[in-house]
């Protein structure tokens, strides 16, 4: 499947079980605990558990994103258009944007 397959197939299985008029705080704070176990799988090089975390917290933002009564495409989208002509500068591995750079 592609993402927007898989994105249609998520929706479809929150709607099922009801997730997509379920309360949005509970939603976030299993987003959460999902990054908590991206961090734990970067932390001790575990590339499979980065993926799952991963894998998860998209799952969790597309049913989050349905009960606040938006698709994830459009806030992704939002994001996207956002950054795409940002300018900045790597420093020590993280990209800082030109704005706050120091200049000095």
């Amino acid at each position: 499947m592609n993402i927007q397959q898989l994105t249609d197939a998520i929706r479809t299985w929150a709607i099922y079980r009801g997730l997509d008029t379920a309360d949005s705080t509970k939603q976030a704070l299993k987003l959460g605990e999902e990054f908590g176990e991206l961090c734990q799988g970067l932390a001790k090089s575990r590339p499979d558990e980065v993926k799952d975390a991963l894998g998860d917290m998209f799952v969790v933002m597309t049913i989050l994103a349905m009960q606040e009564g938006v698709a994830i495409e459009e806030c992704v989208q939002m994001a996207y258009n956002e950054i795409k002509d940002r300018k900045g500068e790597m420093v020590n591995g993280v990209f800082v944007k030109e704005d706050d750079l120091v200049k000095g």
